[in-house]
């Protein structure tokens, strides 16, 4: 590309956000200097206007709108100045500045064909301009700041195209590095996608264009961020592109390394962005001018051959459309997503139903047809709430028909006891039977409209909840795109041929769960290429391909994201397995031979194991897995890995589609719905007491030739069993990597999905409970946190024994219960509180604030209140003191529970007549409950 095309490049719709841009800032430039001269001492209004004058500059370098530039760079220098007191703005050089803002309005506003014409008739008076007021920052008895800037007649685009080291980036505002670091994102994408595709078909010359106009964007970027490193680097690439789109030279496989190379510099330089930055490129400034004279080394001919290499990758690119950059670099969203190491340990990411306050003002990209349905389902959702009102009206003139009716009727009634006249009657029930009719009518059509409001309402909460779900998805692209690259650069490294193909690239994952798949698979992709596939002479000698084949598909199925990543190498050699299980003294030699294949491949997820012979820098065949494993099962899914010897290895990932969603399914325990995630369930049966069977005094059951130990539920998280017991035995099988248990329930109620929320954090961990969701009635549900339950049951077998299952106990008689009344505001610490109670044999009532417990109290018979301090209407300390002035309540015993701990909340909880103050943490020990028989003894 050329100096006199660079406008040729540039948007029509970048001219309009750079016109748009001058109007906001000028508005700023305007004020704050009106400001200034009026009150010379609001110097707060510097900062502002040094940003506007930045902004406005950086969009100017974008367009390439060198005079633009300049007299904004100009007008920031003055601003800086002021602001470190190295100069003064009087009256005299605040007129100066308002020309400034004058002359880039009348730039902005001339934007177009006639722009080139109109620059040239007022070239003179803009370099007067800028030196008036470069003037400012020099006193005239000092003579010049700074040795003169010449002016073309016509404004060059802006290539400072220096030695990098002479400029220090000068980054006034941290959103445009931002945004810099996720246009990079972009468009490094693009330049991958574009040399793979390239290296693997030379003749896919359709795939410059978008490369070089990539290169151009960063380009542009860089030098709104005064980064010239970066430009430089990008400006070399994007001369290589245009030569070679002119046919100037080809891009060979060692032309093709070294632009990888300036991709691999432009990614490092994006990484660094930040307070590091200046030392990062001091340091690394030798290796920056290497890679930028090796790419000029492509424009002339000099280029060095590629070093011998039977290394090769082939990747299935995407077609040119979808590495085309953004028309307008300026507006691409922020993604908010941090970069992690691959080397991401399971226990450093985020907990599956928890929430990160970190995270709570993170931006997500969202495609605008996205928004444009949402905003089309939540206007249906407007228009269809509209007809509640008319219908509403109906049904009060249904009502009033109704009443007219009635009151018919009781004039029938007293024309029959006073015998009136025979004629008079019939006409009053004449009367009667045509309004009967007519409320019969009016109720059908009634009926009628309602069916079907009920039926559009059901499927547009369907549609709308789904479009909401949608926002939360992101392409499965996304969270890859850097792997063709990845594993281009392996395959070279080990001297292998490999043919790397994702499929499903449009499949639409959870964002959280994308990201948090990027070091699993980068582990499962690194292990294929090492240690799965093997070198082209051992696959010729075993009549293999030279070429090997590395699969990655993702793929919604049966409600689920499977993802599975395949090769087609030696696989997994089960003897050699068995022999490593041995050797490192996992199981008994009889254990190993009656292991079956499945259990064997559950080892390769254990920590530290290993099949490979040697571990490389690159990867250990089953070191780390157990990172996959962990993973998978903190979202709620499950990982399998299937092993053909000598043809391959697959690993399947079964995952939850979204982490705000889960599907469950829902017992029943004491009368109360509990949920497992469904896919951390192995089986559900129902079995009768045949099937049971002890040994040593502990039950179990057989099931697919496996002895499965039987558990209460009941006995595990400490709730009753039912009065009467059935004769079937209603058993969900969980468990972990080396145990399977049966936990007894009560019923089973099916499945649902259910919409997460999580537990208040002031509770802290609940044993064996995740989170909590609501059901369509508003009753509380919780979540089973499967992997806790699992090592309740395991405390419980070595610590307890256990009740049989055939031997129900019987419940304390609710006359003999004491009662209690708990109130606070909030549900989940609601049903912790009563479940608790209930627990321990009391009987529980429920207020949801003060005002509510209030007149729980005056109007039944409670031995003690359990209360809150922060509630709506009337708070905790408002209910004691009522209850305490009360002539007949104030013995009644008051328990506050608060999550305030200081001294203060404390002493003011006790004067106002309360017998303890506890905080909720009370709920992790016996404290609470220790108070409660304190006050009024056991149940």
């Amino acid at each position: 590309m050329t100096e006199k095309n660079g406008h040729d490049l540039i948007d029509p719709s970048m001219m309009d956000l750079f016109r748009r841009e001058v109007e906001t800032y000028a508005a700023i430039l305007s004020d704050g200097l009106q400001t200034i001269k009026i009150d010379p001492s609001a110097t707060e209004r510097l900062e502002p206007m040094m940003r506007a004058a930045h902004s406005i500059k950086g969009g100017a370098r974008i367009i390439e709108l060198n005079p633009a530039a300049e007299v904004a760079h100009s007008m920031e220098a003055c601003f800086v100045a002021a602001q470190k007191r190295d100069l003064f703005l009087g009256p005299d050089q605040i007129d100066i500045l308002l020309k400034d803002v004058d002359i880039l309005i009348r730039i902005s506003d001339i934007l177009g064909e006639t722009l080139q014409d109109w620059l040239t008739q007022h070239q003179t008076e803009i370099d007067q301009l800028i030196s008036a007021t470069e003037g400012i920052l020099q006193p005239e008895d000092k003579g010049p700041s700074k040795p003169s800037v010449s002016k073309s007649p016509s404004p060059p685009p802006v290539r400072t195209e220096q030695t990098p080291a002479a400029t220090k980036p000068v980054i006034a505002d941290t959103s445009m590095l931002d945004l810099f670091k996720t246009e990079m994102e972009t468009y490094i994408t693009a330049l991958n996608d574009g040399l793979l595709a390239l290296e693997n078909d030379p003749s896919a010359t359709e795939r410059l264009e978008p490369m070089m106009r990539a290169t151009h964007s960063i380009k542009g970027g860089a030098r709104v961020v005064e980064l010239d490193q970066a430009v430089k680097i990008a400006h070399s690439m994007e001369d290589c592109f245009v030569g070679a789109q002119k046919g100037d030279f080809s891009l060979g496989p060692g032309q093709i390394d070294i632009l990888f190379e300036g991709v691999d510099m432009l990614t490092q330089i994006s990484g660094a962005l930040g307070e590091t930055l200046p030392g990062w490129l001091t340091q690394n400034q030798a290796e920056i001018d290497r890679v930028a004279t090796r790419l000029s080394a492509i424009l002339t001919g000099e280029s060095p051959e590629p070093e011998p290499s039977a290394a090769t990758i082939q990747t299935t690119a995407p077609p040119p459309t979808s590495v085309e950059p953004p028309d307008n670099p300026a507006l691409v969203p922020l993604d908010g997503r941090e970069e992690r190491a691959v080397t991401e340990s399971a226990s450093e990411a985020k907990p599956y139903y928890g929430s990160d306050t970190q995270d709570k003002d993170r931006m997500v990209r969202v495609t605008a047809e996205k928004i444009e349905r949402l905003m089309g389902e939540a206007g249906e959702v407007v228009v269809s709430t509209r007809w509640l009102s008319p219908f509403s009206n109906s049904l009060l003139d249904l009502k009033k028909n109704h009443i007219d009716m009635s009151n018919i009727f009781e004039e029938l009634r007293d024309a029959l006891d006073k015998k009136e006249d025979e004629e008079h009657v019939k006409a009053l029930l004449s009367n009667a039977r045509e309004k009967a009719r007519e409320c019969s009518q009016n109720l059908a059509d009634r009926l009628t409209d309602l069916e079907m409001f009920t039926s559009t309402s059901v499927s547009l909460s369907d549609r709308l909840y789904h479009e909401v779900i949608g926002v939360r998805m992101r392409p499965f692209a996304d969270g890859v795109s850097g792997f063709p690259r990845m594993m281009r650069d392996l395959a070279k490294e080990v001297g292998k041929k490999i043919k790397f193909d994702i499929v499903g690239k449009s499949t639409e994952v959870d964002r959280d769960i994308l990201e948090k798949l990027d070091a699993p698979l980068t582990h499962l992709l690194r292990n294929a290429v090492d240690h799965g596939i093997e070198p082209p002479e051992d696959r010729i000698a075993a009549g293999k391909p030279e070429t090997g084949n590395l699969r990655l598909e993702a793929v919604h199925r049966s409600g689920m994201l499977m993802i599975t990543v395949s090769d087609d190498g030696r696989g997994i050699d089960l003897d050699r397995l068995r022999a490593n299980i041995l050797h490192k003294e996992m199981a008994t030699v009889d254990m190993v031979e009656k292991l079956t294949e499945h259990e064997l491949m559950e080892f390769l997820f254990l920590p530290g194991f290993s099949t490979a012979n040697n571990v490389t820098e690159i990867s250990g065949r089953g070191v780390g897995l157990d990172v996959v494993h962990n993973m998978v099962h903190e979202v709620g899914g499950v990982v399998r890995a299937v092993s053909k010897p000598g043809e391959g290895l697959s690993f399947h990932l079964e995952l939850p589609l979204t982490l705000s969603v889960v599907r469950t399914f829902l017992v029943e325990i004491d009368k109360e719905p509990y949920a497992f995630p469904l896919a951390r369930i192995d089986r559900c049966l129902v079995l009768s007491q045949d099937d049971i069977q002890t040994v040593e005094d502990r039950e179990y059951f057989q099931f697919d030739d496996d002895n499965i130990s039987l558990v209460n539920v009941h006995d595990v998280i400490g709730t009753n069993e039912p009065e009467h017991q059935e004769n079937k035995f209603h058993v969900v099988v969980v468990s972990d990597r080396l145990n399977s248990y049966g936990l007894l329930v009560d019923n089973f109620l099916g499945e649902y999905d259910l919409v997460v929320r999580p537990l208040d954090p002031r509770l802290g961990k609940v044993p064996d409970i995740n989170a909590v969701a609501i059901m369509l009635d508003g009753s509380p549900v919780l979540i089973f946190d499967v992997e806790d339950l699992v090592r309740s049951i395991d405390n419980l077998l070595t610590g307890r024994r256990l009740r049989k299952v055939s031997t129900p106990t019987e419940r304390i008689g609710a006359k003999d219960q004491k009662s209690v009344l708990v109130v606070d505001d909030s549900i989940t610490v609601r049903e912790m509180e009563r479940k608790l109670l209930e627990n321990n044999g009391y009987r529980v009532e429920i207020a949801v604030d003060g005002l509510e417990g209030w007149n729980a109290v005056r109007t039944g018979h409670f031995d003690l209140v359990v209360s809150d301090v922060d509630m709506p209407r009337m708070n905790g300390i408002e209910l004691i003191t009522n209850i305490k002035n009360h002539a007949t309540l104030k013995s009644l015993p008051v328990i506050i529970i608060s999550y305030k701990d200081r001294e203060e909340d404390r002493l003011g909880g006790l004067r106002a007549g309360a017998n303890y103050y506890l905080t909720k943490s009370s709920f992790q020990d016996a404290s609470f409950i220790s108070a409660v028989v304190d006050l009024i003894g056991e149940a």
